[in-house]
């Protein structure tokens, strides 16, 4: 049986969904396609977020024979008889390149990989490779200098996947529109939400409840926790979670470990994902505890790294490491405030430029300028000497950002930058 994630592939631009941020009617990559401009290019993210079926659209749309392959069961023989094949076209009556789509293209070695820069070059043939990787960490330097186009698929979002499901029941030429099957909305969202953002894993959950489902049936958030395993409690509307993630930085701003490690408990039993609940925890580390423990950006970092290469359910014991830590550190958000209260005056006035002492002198015609050229370089003063650094209205009115406070390792700073305000008459401190 073909599953329904396969069937429910979208056949043109304009039933893909998701990854707005670079594809949208009017986007450039769109008119590439539409105008027959389209090139190479790299898809990286995910999986389930729609790399396969965007490269087989665009495929369809081009005036080229189209080959698919996947990197972890080709070798260099396979490939150089590609490669062979493609310029037999190329350079024959009809003169077509050949379009390649290459899955799990980071499990090349680096030889593989360099074997189609010719090609490349040549306009042989042109190529979408695919990973889940990082290209700029997983693909040579000198195949991504010839591949213009690095284009990062994300995680789809919860409406997405809902409007992907509802369509698939719908349809009654690939989904199941022709079957008596009625559909709580709770049911379906929980299915988008606890699907984490995989449209593949969202559509064949769906497909194994339907195909399972005495007719006439009805889709039920009792049969979603079934199909999926996982308990379907009070976590099923966009206000659950984000109230969750509030009461969680909340408790945790207020220094009370149990309140924190409870509220993290329920987004963890609730379906939130390890990136929601970590970017979270990122923001709260400087936002919250900030200068009293500027450590603890770092730790929880290491944490969040952690439970993305462990997974669930164990990765929760690392988060939670983050969230106790968190909560019991001392806190302070005067440097969170600081960036807050000069975005704000750049934002609302007239600032002067930047003082002719502190720009930038290594380029010709800088001296000319009289650019750096009363800077006086601190590490030859013992560390510290006093100078202006702010832009002159600013100066004169005397302007503080950053006012530290007492709490933790911040009080350090705090007694170093009045220890200075003493000794040199600075406005620190």
């Amino acid at each position: 049986m073909i599953p329904l994630s396969t069937r429910m592939r979208p056949q043109d631009l304009d039933g893909f969904v998701g990854q707005k941020h670079f594809f949208y009617k009017g986007s450039l990559l769109y008119n590439a396609v539409v105008n027959g401009t389209f090139d190479s290019a790299i898809f990286f993210g995910p999986s389930g977020t729609g790399k396969t079926t965007l490269a087989r659209i665009i495929a369809g749309m081009l005036d080229a024979e189209y080959n698919e392959i996947n990197a972890s069961e080709t070798g260099t023989k396979e490939l150089k008889e590609l490669i062979s094949r493609a310029k037999d076209s190329f350079y024959g009556l009809q003169r077509k390149p050949l379009f390649v789509y290459i899955d799990e293209f980071h499990r090349w070695n680096r030889l593989q990989q360099d074997s189609l820069l010719k090609a490349l070059e040549e306009g042989v043939i042109r190529f979408i490779a695919s990973t889940t990787e990082n290209p700029y960490f997983a693909v040579n330097n000198a195949v991504l200098s010839r591949v213009r186009n690095i284009y990062e698929f994300r995680k789809l979002s919860r409406e997405d996947l809902i409007g992907l499901l509802n369509r698939a029941l719908d349809d009654r030429e690939r989904g199941f529109g022709n079957l008596e099957v009625e559909r709580d909305e709770e049911a379906i969202r929980a299915i988008a939400e606890l699907s984490s953002g995989d449209a593949r894993v969202a559509l064949d959950t769906l497909g194994f409840i339907v195909d399972n489902l005495k007719l006439p049936g009805r889709i039920t958030t009792e049969l979603v926790a079934e199909a999926m395993q996982r308990k379907i409690g009070f976590y099923n509307t966009k206000d659950d979670r984000y109230d969750l993630l509030s009461a969680l930085q909340k408790s945790i701003r207020g220094s009370d470990p149990d309140a924190a490690i409870h509220y993290f408990a329920r987004l963890v039993d609730g379906g939130a994902d390890i990136q929601m609940i970590g970017r979270r925890l990122l923001v709260i580390a400087s936002e919250d505890i900030g200068m009293a423990y500027p450590s603890a950006v770092s730790i929880v970092t290491a944490c969040v790294q952690a439970a993305m290469m462990v997974g669930l359910p164990e990765a929760a014991l690392n988060l939670a490491e983050a969230v106790i830590l968190l909560a019991s550190s001392p806190k302070s958000n005067r440097a969170a405030q600081a960036y807050w209260e000069a975005a704000q005056d750049i934002a609302s006035r007239e600032i002067g430029p930047v003082p002719d002492h502190l720009r930038d002198s290594h380029y010709s015609g800088a001296e000319k300028l009289g650019y750096g050229q009363s800077y006086i370089y601190p590490h030859d003063h013992g560390g510290y000497v006093k100078q202006q650094y702010l832009p002159d209205d600013l100066e004169r009115e005397g302007i503080r950002y950053y006012r530290p406070s007492e709490n933790g390792a911040e009080a350090g700073f705090k007694k170093f930058l009045e220890d200075l305000e003493k000794r040199y008459g600075n406005h620190q401190g």
